[in-house]
């Protein structure tokens, strides 16, 4: 479905968005670029909390979440930060995002919060990694399981063949000692499907022939 094709993609371009934009806020606040600090050019003191981490945690985490690379734990981290920072800076201030200025944080919390549910999507540092290592694991067993199917291939057609030589072998010599002799061979005896012959019916007045325990003495 076309759902389903999409879905890695979009997810993706998603994620690149949202990283990008997070990075963002921690460049500006880090080394004063675009604007700085609200739009300053001023850059938050090293060191000071809770300011200057978080400014960490935005560039590095975003830049991970944009280029797709450890994407799960650095969404993680993310949006744990965004919501300490709603509750601790925004929330006193009042009831809902949109009167306490906590809208960002907010929106970036959910979506670092999706995106660690569901991913980096297909095109990420992440998909590539894997997409290298799974060769690499599957390339042993997959040489194996051939080599296995051949294998019981070859020994099933030569085991069948054998029985078929050895079946018309068998015939070959019942047939030849019956034109000779008029009786069963010993080959047939061996087998032991002489006992499995139909018997015929015994004659008029004839007793059938029944086991040695079951016959009447005289």
């Amino acid at each position: 479905m076309l759902s389903s094709r999409l879905s890695g993609p979009v997810l993706s371009a998603f994620r690149v968005v949202v990283g990008l934009l997070f990075a963002c806020h921690g460049a500006a606040s880090l080394f004063g670029v675009l604007g700085g600090v609200r739009g300053t050019g001023a850059t938050v003191p090293v060191g000071a909390w809770p300011g200057w981490w978080a400014a960490v945690i935005e560039f590095v985490g975003g830049g991970l979440v944009l280029l797709g690379l450890f994407t799960r734990p650095a969404a993680v981290i993310c949006s744990g930060a965004m919501a300490y920072g709603y509750f601790t800076v925004h929330q006193p201030r009042g009831l809902w995002p949109l009167t306490n200025g906590g809208e960002p944080a907010v929106l970036f919390c959910w979506s670092f919060f999706t995106i660690a549910v569901l991913g980096a999507g297909t095109w990420s540092l992440d998909a590539l990694i894997s997409g290298l290592r799974a060769p690499q694991q599957l390339a042993i067993p997959d040489t194996t399981y051939r080599w296995h199917n051949e294998a019981t291939r070859n020994l099933h057609r030569h085991a069948a063949e054998n029985v078929t030589e050895e079946y018309g072998g068998l015939v070959s010599r019942i047939e030849h000692h019956k034109i000779t002799t008029g009786a069963p061979s010993a080959a047939w005896r061996s087998t032991g499907r002489l006992s499995r012959m139909p018997r015929s019916a015994p004659r008029r007045g004839q007793r059938p022939a029944g086991p040695p325990s079951l016959r009447r003495t005289r």
